[in-house]
């Protein structure tokens, strides 16, 4: 997964930021970032503190190893019944 270069923080106060009144041209052009990304950080984002963020983030993480172990898995099983349909 692609790092962001902003910190979770930066990311709720930007949203802060634009429900407080400042239109997102605004935000986009002072932060450097497009306008497509801010609607896409309200979307995921909005509405919720930086516990709710980072336990976002932390459940993201563990899918991500989860279905990577899982594929690992599959892997290993469908060598194991290769080998032993060849075997018979």
């Amino acid at each position: 997964m692609k790092k962001s270069k902003f910190s979770d923080h930066q990311i709720l106060s930007i949203l802060k930021q634009h429900e407080a009144g400042v239109s997102v041209a605004e935000l986009a052009r002072e932060h450097g970032i497009s306008t497509a990304l801010i609607y896409q950080w309200r979307s995921k984002y909005g509405g919720m503190d930086a516990a709710l963020m980072k336990r976002l983030k932390d459940l993201e993480s563990e899918n991500a190893r989860l279905k990577k172990m899982y594929a690992e898995e599959r892997i290993k099983a469908e060598l194991r019944q290769e080998a032993l349909e060849g075997k018979l």
